[in-house]
Order: C-alpha cells, then structure tokens, then sequence
C-alpha cells in the first residue's frame, strides 16, 4: 500500500434517510470523544480533520463541526441548525426599514427532550459529571423533579448537541424507491449541489464522499439519484456507499414489506452501479420479507428492535470500517481501498465485525486470537453469510481498532516454547495476518492496526456484558454478585470487508425474491411514480449479471450461461 503520511485528505459525508441519522448520531459522537483541543496532548491514530472542518466560536474558541449533509424526513433533524452553524452569528435581526405597524409570526422553537435539557446543563456546569447520565438521570441541580429519559424508546427523533449538521433537507414521507428518485429535482437539487460545492471548494485534497443511506424505504431511490450526481459530477474521487436497514420496522404491514424488500433490491442495483463500492449494513438476519434471526453478539446485550440499540452497535463497527482512509499516518486514500475490494466489476462488498472484540485485559493480541482458533469471531453486519469453502474471497481489507495498552506479540520468557505458532511471530500485523490467512489461505489480504480505542460518551448506550472492564476488554475474574457493572468507557472492535464468492447466493436470493411475483399485479401502486416497467426489468437484469460475477470459478470450470439460468429461477 502507498503511505499517505500526515496528508489530510478530506472526505464529506453525506446521511440520507432517518435511521442513517440514528447510525450518524452514533458515528460522529465517537468522533467527537477522540476529539483533543488541549495542545499537549499528543494527537491520535485518527485525523479528525479528515471529516471535521475547524473553525472558531463567537469567544475565539477552537471547535469542530462535521463535513456533513444530512436529509431527513420533515421534522426529523428539528434540533439541528438547517445551516449547520453550532452558534448563533449574534447578527440583530430586528432592525427594519419599514415605517409602518409590524406584526411578526414566529414559530415556537423545537422543545428538546430531556437528554438534550441535561446536555445544556452539562455545558453550563450544572451536572458535575458524564457519569451522571447513567447514573443518576435525576440530577440534583434541577429545579423540578423529571422522569428519567429512556432514549431506547426514541424511534421517531432523537440527537444529540454535539451531531451538528452543516446542511439539512427536510423532505416528505418517502415509502417507495420511485418517491425518493422524483425527489432530487428541481430546488432540493439546486441546493444539495450549493451545498456540495461549498465543502468541495474549501477541501484541499479532497478524497473522496461517504455515503450513509436507508435501504428499505424509498431514501434508497433518493441514494441512488445522489451517488448518480456525485459519480457525474466528481467521478475520480471515491464513493463508499453505506445502505443501512434497521432490524424491524414500526407499524409494518405485509405491504409494506414487500416495498421494503423491492428498495432494496433497486437500492443495492444502483447505488453499487455508481459508487466506488457498496456495503449494506444491516443486524436483520436477511434483506428478504422473512429474514433468520438477527445477528448475535457474545458480549453484548442489546435489543434488536430498538433503532437506538442496533445503530449503535452499526456506528461502532462504522468507526472501524472508516479507520483505514482517516488515518493520521500510513493513511490509505478511499479509491485504494475501494480497488482492493470491488476487481472486476464486484462492486458489493459485505462487512463482519466482532463487536466489541474479545481480548483479555493485560492478555496480548497471539492469546485472543488463538482463543477463537476454531472459528472467526466476527458476526455478519451485512445479512451475507462466512465463507464455508475453504475461504475463498477476492479480497479483503480487515481492522482492528482499539487494542491501546495490550500488547500485540507475545512476552514469553527465553528457551519457552510458543504455545501457538502465533505467539512466535514479532509483530502485530504478522499476528493478525497469520491467523486470517488460516481460515483465506489464497485470499489477497489487507489489514491495519489502530492503537486508540472507539471512546463512548453518553448518550452511547450501555449493551455490554458484565464480563467487561471499563475499557472494554475481558476481566479474568467475574464480578463479584449484586456489584454493578462498570460503566464501559471504550472497547475494542475488529472488522472485515470482504469480496468473495458468498455474496453470489445472497444476490441470487435477492434477485429470485422480487422475481416471484408479477409487481404489475402485486404491488402496481410501487411503480406509480416509476421507475418505469422497462426500467425495473432492466434493474433485475443487472442484478442477475452482478450475482453471476461472484459465481466462484477457481476450479477451472466455466458453467454455461443455461445453467446460470437455472440457477436464477
């Protein structure tokens, strides 16, 4: 790979649809606990610049607000500055030239809820400590007694003051891939590109955009007009495209379902087609209308229903999967990562992570990894199967994030034999390598090291195991029974991107699923504001073509074109 150095390459992100907004609000509130203003602290692993844009208070304070444009339903982002400025301009609005009698209308602010009052408090002092949050959400210091804010029950709104979003869109209610396509039109157009040109113009190497977009409604049709326009418009920079799809959805009807299952089927056909690569994110057990059971994880407990579980537990893995390219040394620009993952037209990539990663605390990285010599200790983040064939894959591009103050080799005394051939090799790279190529031992592999761990500040939700310590790592005693759980401040996370042959089924499945059933018939309301027939049977045509490429043909024998067909009905 090609060093990039302490080079800031800009990226821009942009957050299309409400439950993106949710994994946003987690993702850039990790960013903003790695944050560092004091001048003697060394800086991190993460260039925070690369998404940041730095600027200054009305007090000539340094602060930071994200390179972000974020649309959302009407009334979603209501707390959130529709220019995105953290701070009012302190320009005096009043003065008018007009002589006569004024009568101003001004509509009452957005109240904020609870977390947010308190958020205030903390900024003013009021709430002595983070702690609080968790702890006692009744603070002393309020004028009235409040009822404890449970935001796991907040589906419809919720974030947080340090999510600040330098533009907004509010839109409508957008059910179908069709709505979301006739949207980005006429002004919203007009604007998004204003917007853009803003960001690109003050970018001094600019790299590329990450795309955050919902996949089962109809911001999927929004998604793939927008990574259109980007590809047009800055075709050399890079396009990751996130299509993220929440577990289960609220007041769904069988309908609904199946609109849910066609977007994203059109979703993924042509945000792939324009992106550099696509990655659906997603702890839904399948895209299909019945989906398996949603994705576990050993040490965490979290509620699948809960949008406000399952994206955090998304915006963690997020945090790693972004690391490589936001990198302050030995940074890998996004066109590089992308080229290592979408060869030959496999622009579908799937994503695991092992969320949080099992290490022991004061173990090394040779004794975590030979603990889970069996089996890898990821979990699917993409509703795509393991590899099961001995570990075919075109590529893949593995991270892991968080290992700070453990060690990386093994510290066996001299003459000791290595109980592993793990624990015989000199350096954290050669550990992790070693151990992926056991399971891909033919698998074009690249992987990186971050020291500083994901940080989790409120309102992060507390979803660990008790078998945690505070910093996330495995305690090797259990903690003592009726003791409370530490409060878990930052943990560990491992991730892979893989390009391989297991995506080719699941595209197929896909694929078969919409095919089933004549939509003229069936769902005719799903095209009444397009995309056109014609259009739609040509979608389902390139996603059969895209499923074929991941068909493995390492064996040396090539199946005809019939049996693919075959293999599609």
């Amino acid at each position: 790979s090609v060093a990039m150095g302490s080079l800031c390459r800009e990226v821009i992100t942009l957050q299309l649809g409400h439950y993106s907004n949710f994994v946003g609000t987690h993702w850039w509130n990790l960013q903003d606990a790695s944050l560092s203003y004091d001048p003697d602290t060394p800086p991190g692993d993460i260039q925070s610049d690369v998404v940041f844009r730095e600027g200054q208070t009305l007090g000539g304070h340094v602060t930071h607000t994200p390179r972000l444009i974020a649309m959302d339903l009407k009334g979603s982002l209501r707390t959130l500055r529709q220019e995105g400025s953290l701070y009012d301009s302190g320009k005096d609005t009043s003065a008018v030239t007009w002589e006569g009698s004024v009568m101003m209308h001004q509509e009452s602010p957005p109240e904020k809820n609870l977390f947010l009052e308190d958020l205030d408090k903390l900024d003013r002092g009021q709430i002595l400590a983070e702690a609080d949050f968790y702890s006692n959400p009744q603070p002393q210091c309020s004028g009235k007694k409040k009822p404890p804010f449970k935001l796991c029950t907040m589906n419809k709104i919720w974030t947080a003051a340090d999510t600040n979003s330098p533009a907004s869109r509010e839109s409508h209610r957008l059910e179908a891939f069709g709505q979301g396509e006739a949207l980005l039109q006429g002004s919203v157009l007009e604007e998004l590109e204003d917007r853009l040109h803003f960001f690109v113009e003050e970018c001094d190497y600019l790299q590329g955009f990450q795309v955050l977009c919902d996949l089962a409604d109809g911001f999927a049709g929004l998604g793939s007009k927008v990574t259109e326009m980007l590809q047009d418009s800055y075709g050399g920079r890079g396009i990751l495209t996130w299509g993220l799809a929440p577990v289960s959805h609220p007041d769904s009807t069988p309908m609904k379902d199946l609109y849910h299952q066609l977007n994203c089927t059109l979703g993924t056909v042509h945000m792939a087609s324009n992106s550099s690569f696509f990655c659906p994110l997603t702890l839904r057990g399948g895209l299909s209308r019945r989906p398996s059971s949603p994705a576990a994880f050993p040490l965490l407990s979290y509620d699948p229903s809960l949008w406000y579980h399952s994206s955090s537990v998304l915006a963690l893995a997020l945090d790693a999967l972004t690391s490589p390219y936001r990198l302050r040394n030995n940074s890998v620009p996004m066109w590089q990562v992308a080229d290592a993952l979408a060869v030959s037209g496999r622009k579908v990539v799937a994503a695991y992570g092992a969320v949080p990663f099992p290490m022991m605390h004061g173990g090394s990285l040779p004794d975590a990894l030979s603990a889970c010599a069996d089996a890898l200790p990821w979990t699917p983040l993409s509703a795509c199967s393991e590899p099961g064939d001995g570990g075919r894959s075109y590529g893949q591009w593995a991270t892991l994030k968080g290992f700070e103050g453990q060690r990386l080799i093994s510290s066996l005394a001299p003459g000791t034999k290595p109980p592993t051939p793990l624990h015989s090799l000199h350096s954290g790279e050669d550990v992790l390598a070693s151990y992926i190529r056991s399971f891909y031992p033919t698998a074009p592999l690249a992987l990186q090291l971050v020291s500083s761990p994901s940080k989790l500040t409120p309102p992060f939700p507390q979803i660990f195991s008790q078998s945690l310590c505070a910093q996330g790592f495995l305690q090797s005693q259990p903690p003592p029974p009726g003791s409370p759980a530490p409060v878990v401040s930052s943990v560990p996370v491992m991730t892979s991107l893989q390009s391989g042959p297991t995506l080719g089924p699941w595209l197929s499945e896909m694929h078969r699923g919409v095919s089933s059933f004549d939509i003229r018939r069936v769902a005719p309301s799903f095209l009444s504001q397009g995309p056109e027939m014609y259009d739609y049977q040509e979608a389902l045509e390139q996603l059969r073509l895209l499923a074929r490429c991941y068909h493995d043909d390492s064996g040396g024998v090539m199946r005809s074109s019939s049996e693919e067909d075959e293999d599609d009905d």
